[in-house]
């Protein structure tokens, strides 16, 4: 089941997925002694990461693990996700275990397996996933792969996922924007008992829009969230102003 959570500024739409976030790695220590959750990044998550910092976590006894990365990208790059994550939450709250994808391994496929193994041996009680410009979770682009079974797989990025990168001022060219990335596959975000979607700003309406009201398609990715038992959508007005009144009135909290 899919839940929408409107809000009216980003702060406070951070603050009540941090809150529904935190209870939920809470929850998963305190029924199985651990708990283990997927980290997005993104623009669209800094508010939400500020607020989850401040919540009261037993961090310690926590595995993380790590949604996408470019390949090729060292780690200490502006643009890099291992640096995002270091700065906004790891070397903040220090979880306890912490598996960042190497982007810039020798040998990507053999960094994919790596990923791979670790994670078939983890329940995941949460992923915190994102959606992008044109539709992606993770960086599973247009079409996307819904069949793949692998946890993390190789995949090109699409010019409007890169476009998005350099537009939120993360590269200065479109031509700095690596070209491929690891990143977790579509089946294993939704192998998440709870997927937490946190999505601001007017930008990514389309994307919403069509996430909710389209056809459940590799064309939209996002859409095939609406199949997972589990989702908690978390809107501002920007993001939700193209949804359609039936839209809000079948989803929302």
């Amino acid at each position: 089941m899919l839940r929408i959570y409107l809000f009216d500024e980003v702060t406070e739409l951070g603050r009540a997925a941090a809150a529904l976030a935190a209870s939920t790695l809470r929850e998963a220590v305190e029924r199985k002694g651990k708990a283990v959750f997927v980290a997005a990044t993104g623009t669209s998550q800094l508010a939400f990461l500020e607020s989850l910092v401040r919540e009261d976590v037993p961090w310690e006894r926590t595995v993380m693990f790590h949604l996408d990365e470019y390949i090729g990208l060292p780690a200490d790059h502006p643009a890099s996700f291992r640096r995002y994550l270091r700065e906004r939450l790891v070397n903040r709250v220090h979880p306890g275990t912490v598996h960042l994808i190497r982007g810039d391994a020798p040998d990507p496929e053999a960094e994919v397996q790596r990923l791979n193994k670790l994670i078939r041996n983890e329940e995941v009680d949460v992923a915190f996933v994102g959606i992008g410009e044109n539709g992606h979770i993770a960086f599973n682009d247009p079409p996307a792969d819904f069949e793949t079974d692998a946890p993390y797989i190789i995949v090109w990025l699409a010019e409007s996922c890169r476009r998005q990168q350099v537009n939120e001022g993360w590269f200065p060219t479109l031509e700095e924007v690596p070209r491929r990335a690891i990143t977790m596959s579509v089946r294993q975000i939704l192998r998440s008992k709870r997927i937490i979607s946190v999505v601001p700003e007017e930008r990514k309406a389309a994307a919403v829009k069509c996430a909710l009201e389209a056809e459940v398609s590799p064309e939209c990715p996002a859409s095939i969230l609406r199949t997972h038992p589990d989702v908690h959508l978390f809107l501002d007005q920007g993001s939700a102003s193209l949804l359609s009144p039936d839209t809000l009135k079948r989803y929302m909290v």
